[in-house]
């Protein structure tokens, strides 16, 4: 039968020998009969032969590449079992390992039976017996599982599983009626692997003296305990966000043709030992590691980057290969083949997780542990209840105060308690004063209450004032008759009750549960407490950090000095050494206030504040300690790679989280930059990240970590991830392997890096090798404007990619480095995934960047660039593409070009009429943020062009951000034709530059609208009686004759929530009218070169909370 086979191969391979080097002939009798000489089939038997011979080879070759392989993870192995022998201690650990991992494996392989048995019964004719046979052994070495050798157990269920899948492809073949003899191949090959596992099954080798911990006695048969084990298991979320990574890239392999049962089998075994362990990683995340165990963290992470890594290189080989067709084949003749090395990369990065798993760390840090104990990192003993000045200072808390309020005075009626959370120090006192004073509370609330202990109480009805002290109640018998009134009142009146660092008698919480006055209880405590059997609605208010204008208001107000001009310089070191906590920007102002206004007498007292006062931020360390995950402390790990004092963008660094994978989805539908937004977010709310500066519209623009935290996870990290060799460099090392994992330039001569960077170009290039062959990102701060920086860089990025560093690299940060001459090497670096360079004036990318396959963010925002190839769009996994709308960035696009589906952010494109929008760019329907810039040569603005760039807009259901410009070619605003909008629900910021067409578009803006800038609109009619209705619009700009009329009005009640309005250049403007009680949560008015101005409203001009700016001073 072998020879049969053999020679009928041979004809086969011989025949397409003959076609393929005789197709000329063949050409001549294509029109004829099908015609074959006796030369033709002596060609045929010839270069059959040669064809075998070659194959033949080839499978000799490859057999013996493969048992290398095994061979070398056998070693491994061996390595691993004699790490098994080493203690008691260690054979725990690896009877958890083993048991989570058989269990993992055999659950998802009985599912995957039960399944198939379910819905295509036939496949299994003619097996049934022995696929019963083998899922019965299975079943009873489960059971028993502690007396058999994990591995070799698992080793049977993953080609049984492999079998499966075999026989789903049997299903999927019958139903696309597939030719017999393929089916026939494929029953043979089924039949084939059910032999080899029967032949396992009994050969499976028994552990002695391998003993498992005794499971809890269960009466659940082994098909519910399997299932049950299924449930529990599907229902847990992979700890390590990079854990993730690993699934997707081995789903992504397996989705593959012609994986081979060694290759999936090995990328299997190395995501199902993850996953046994992420029961153990889910207990660290409530714990606080020492500096071992978070150095083991890092290194679980570096390794499971590993496995994505090779994978995903494997994955863009075979497909390069497959594009290449026989010439890809001969080029792979004489290497080892790909599915054999990366079942051999797989089978050392399964040693590598074996050992972490071994060595996993088992003691915390136990000064953390008990929250009952006292912190070690300085006094712990409560802070003073809270700051107080003579004046309640509302600028410095003006958002809060707002925002509380709006929730104070909802139209619910039902009780609700509103804490306003935050750590010592904060303001949350100071918060609720401002509140409990404001005139708004007041009127709405008739009845309040303020205790700032248990037992005495400062009563307000209406307008009265009463201090009540119930201690004396209490002495003289009348306690029960006042908490009686006291309670009546409560229950009758809508009342407000304050709780500053106390709590309320039972009686009266039993009392106001239930009542529908619309009450409403504020507590100042770092945590609410309640009664456990009281149900109450609780809305916390977490209170932030200050931002360092609001320090410096607070400071000015607490000093209650003039702050001479020439101290002004030192405005920037206070807001920094306050690190935006109101308690040390008070203290600050007292103590510079006993002291002479002299820049000398100010710095002295500045420079002993700023060492004495980290024991203030003890409290904050401690509650990192305790309740902040770990993959939180990782983001803020990151914090400390940039330059001290450094206030980093929010957009950079939800950016850089991104790329290196440091958040994770959580749910359908979301972005990872919409959980790394909610991180950080959270990370401001609970005092941990300062947010210096924010937008106009409110939102978060830079952070930065106050001194004392930043110092705290300086060295945090350096525990974790450095070795003691190189203890003083900047960059992160990797422990024990003195590589670099993080590289950061902050031209510092004492870091290690400096030389390799800026130092002798002589240095050989393998000199670099030992440091950056595992680099994960490169962030340079070289900000220098001169040529040297950009050339310097340029140098280190070849020689590293020369001698083959960075490719492992996620990272390349290289915003606000001049010019930076970037190699054409760089597309080596295929692991890429943010490309950073904004601002740095770039003039050209090299033709490479297009190799850059897993590029998501690509930022040139702020280049001269001008022009993209159009190979641009072969990087499909794109996400963010941000381009300098200056420069006039223009993208070479062909009509079938294949666009990223993935693109969600596409600003600063310049579009004519030769670019293909229609069957071009209208494919990108999953932008989220777009800049557009129409321009034409004509003298008329070809409306075909606007219409056809708004007819892809509207389609654009998931678009939050739309800035679109019409100019001319001398970047005058052009005509504008607009459609209505209000089908964009999610759209919140527009900007518009050039002259509108139709300004009926003023009232067809979506309700969701929350910024809003208008340029050059040539508006005629008050645009105000259209845009006061939109509910949420926060920041209306008027800019240079976007208005063209004479009046301007704003009505009561229009824009409730407008805080930011700007008037820029309206010559033509001369009267302004505000109603009285009209834009009551306006909060920062400018007005620039409004020459024809008379005068401003009446009605803002003594808001104690509104800050009016008028440019030129004569208006």
């Amino acid at each position: 039968m072998t020879g049969i086979k053999t020679w009928f191969c041979l004809l086969i391979t011989g025949f397409l020998f003959h076609r393929h080097f005789f197709r000329a002939e063949e050409e001549e009798h294509r029109q004829g009969q099908l015609y074959l000489s006796g030369m033709d089939w002596l060609a045929i038997f010839v270069g059959g032969i040669v064809a075998y011979r070659f194959i033949k080879m080839l499978r000799e070759y490859s057999t013996r590449k493969r048992e290398e392989a095994w061979r070398m993870s056998a070693g491994y192995r061996n390595k691993e079992a004699q790490e098994m022998r080493l203690g008691n201690s260690v054979l725990k650990s690896i009877n958890r390992d083993a048991k989570d991992s058989v269990k993992i494996v055999l659950s998802r392989v009985i599912e995957k039976l039960y399944v198939l048995r379910i819905q295509e019964p036939a496949v299994f004719v003619g097996l049934e017996e022995d696929i019963q046979w083998i899922q019965r052994q299975l079943m009873a070495a489960w059971v028993k599982y502690y007396s058999y050798s994990p591995e070799e157990l698992m080793d049977v269920a993953y080609d049984f599983e492999d079998m499966i899948d075999d026989l789903i492809l049997r299903s999927t073949a019958k139903q696309r009626r597939v030719g017999n003899w393929e089916r026939c191949v494929l029953l043979i090959r089924i039949q084939k692997k059910l032999k080899l596992i029967k032949s396992k099954i009994p050969a499976l080798p028994r552990l002695s003296g391998f003993v498992l911990e005794s499971a809890s006695p269960s009466n659940d048969s082994i098909e519910e305990k399997v299932w049950s084990d299924i449930c529990l298991l599907h229902s847990q979320s992979v700890a390590n966000a990079v854990f993730s990574s690993v699934e997707k890239k081995v789903s992504a392999l397996l989705a593959l043709e012609k994986i081979q049962p060694y290759t999936k089998k090995a990328a299997m075994r190395v995501l199902d030992k993850l996953r046994s362990l992420n029961g153990f990683l889910k207990g660290l995340e409530s714990v606080e590691l020492d500096d071992s165990g978070m150095v083991w963290m890092e290194e679980l992470s570096h390794v499971a980057l590993s496995a994505v890594i090779s994978i995903d290189d494997y994955i863009n080989r075979a497909q390069q290969l497959k594009k290449r067709g026989w010439m890809g084949f001969l080029s792979a003749f004489g290497k080892l083949k790909p599915q054999e090395k990366l079942a051999a990369e797989m089978d050392k990065i399964y040693a590598k997780i074996q050992t972490l798993s071994i060595h996993r760390p088992t003691a915390v840090n136990h000064q953390c542990q008990s929250r009952n104990q006292k912190s070690t990192l300085g006094s712990s003993a409560r802070f003073p209840p809270q700051l107080t000045t003579q004046e309640d200072d509302m600028a410095s808390y003006g958002d809060d105060v707002q925002a509380m309020i709006s929730r104070l005075l909802t139209e619910d009626e039902s009780f609700r308690v509103i804490p306003i959370m935050g750590m010592e120090g904060i303001g949350k006192t100071t918060l609720a004063k401002l509140i409990f004073n404001h005139k708004a509370v007041i009127d709405h609330f008739p009845f309040a209450v303020w205790t700032s202990d248990s037992y005495r109480l400062l009563l307000r009805d209406k307008e009265n004032i009463v201090e009540s002290d119930l201690n004396q109640l209490l002495a003289v018998g009348s306690y029960e008759e006042e908490m009686q009134r006291l309670k009546a009142s409560f229950i009758k009146n809508r009342s407000l009750i304050v709780l500053d660092h106390s709590y309320f008698p039972y009686e009266m919480l039993q009392g106001l549960q239930d009542t529908l006055t619309g009450s409403r209880m504020i507590s100042t405590n770092c945590k609410t407490w309640l009664p456990p059997n009281v149900n109450m609605k609780n809305d916390p208010h977490p209170l932030r950090l200050r931002t360092d204008e609001e320090s410096w208001t607070l400071f000015t107000h607490a000093l209650k000095l003039n702050v001479p001009p020439e101290l002004l310089q030192l405005k920037d070191q206070i807001a920094r050494i306050c690190g935006g906590l109101p308690l040390l920007i008070v203290k600050l102002a007292e103590a510079l206030s006993h002291k002479n206004a002299t820049i000398e007498e100010w710095s002295d007292i500045l420079q002993h504040f700023d060492h004495d006062q980290h024991q203030l931020w003890s409290n904050t360390l401690y509650k990192i300690h305790k309740d902040l995950p770990l993959y939180m402390r990782r983001c803020l790990f990151y914090f400390t790679l940039f330059p001290h004092d450094f206030d980093i963008p929010a957009r950079r660094l939800i950016a850089l989280w991104v790329a290196e994978d440091l958040v994770q989805l959580e749910g359908n539908g979301e972005t990872s930059e919409n959980v790394a937004e909610r991180c950080l977010n959270l990370l401001i709310a609970q005092g941990m990240v300062q947010l210096t500066k924010k937008k106009l519209n409110g939102n978060v623009k830079m952070v930065r970590l106050p001194d004392a935290l930043r110092q705290f996870w300086l060295s945090k990290a350096q525990q974790a991830t450095f070795h003691g060799v190189h203890t003083n460099t900047r960059s992160e090392l990797s422990l024990g392997t003195n590589k670099i994992r993080r590289l950061v330039d902050h031209l510092d001569k004492e870091d290690i890096c400096f030389d390799h960077i800026h130092g002798d170009y002589g240095t050989t290039s393998t000199s670099l090798t030992p440091y950056y062959e595992y680099v994960l990102s490169f962030l340079s701060f070289d900000t220098r404007k001169e040529s040297k920086p950009g050339e310097e860089v340029g140098k280190f990025l070849h020689r590293g990619i020369s001698s083959g560093c960075f490719l492992m690299m996620l990272v390349l940060d290289l915003e606000n480095v001049f010019r930076p001459k970037l190699p054409e090497a760089i597309g080596k670096l295929t692991q890429l995934r943010y490309l950073g360079l904004r601002s740095t004036f770039l003039e050209t990318v090299p033709s490479s960047i297009s190799k850059l396959h897993n590029l998501q963010i690509l930022d040139m925002k702020h280049t001269s660039i001008n022009t993209l190839p159009n190979s641009i769009w072969k990087l499909q996994q794109l996400r963010h593409l941000y381009l300098t709308e200056t420069s006039r960035s223009k993208l070479m696009l062909k009509h079938d070009a294949t666009f990223p589906t993935t693109l969600q952010t596409l600003c600063g494109l310049f579009l004519d009429e030769e670019t293909p929008v229609k069957d071009g760019l209208d494919k990108l329907l999953s932008i989220r943020k777009l800049g557009l810039t129409l321009s034409s040569k004509q003298r008329v603005m070809p409306l075909q062009l606007q219409a056809v760039v708004l007819d892809w807009v509207l389609k654009l259901n998931q678009l939050r951000s739309l800035r679109l410009k019409s100019i001319d070619e001398n970047n005058q605003p052009w005509e504008l034709e607009l459609m209505p909008l209000v089908s964009l629900v999610n759209l919140s910021y527009i900007y518009l530059l050039g002259r509108i067409r139709n300004p009926s578009i003023m009232s067809q803006f979506p309700y969701s609208l929350v910024d809003l800038t208008l340029s050059g609109s040539g508006l005629v009619e008050d645009p105000m009686k259209s845009l006061d209705k939109l509910p949420n619009l926060r920041s209306l700009k008027f800019l240079a004759k976007s208005y063209l009329g004479k009046k301007m009005f704003c009505s009561l009640g229009g824009f409730p929530q407008l805080r930011v309005l700007k008037l820029w250049k309206l010559e033509l403007l001369e009267e302004w009218y505000v109603e009285r009680g009209a834009l009551q949560a306006l909060r920062d008015c400018e007005i620039r070169f409004c020459t024809s101005l008379k005068m401003l409203p009446k009605e803002l001009l003594h808001r104690t909370l509104l800050k009016i700016e008028v440019l030129p001073s004569r208006v």
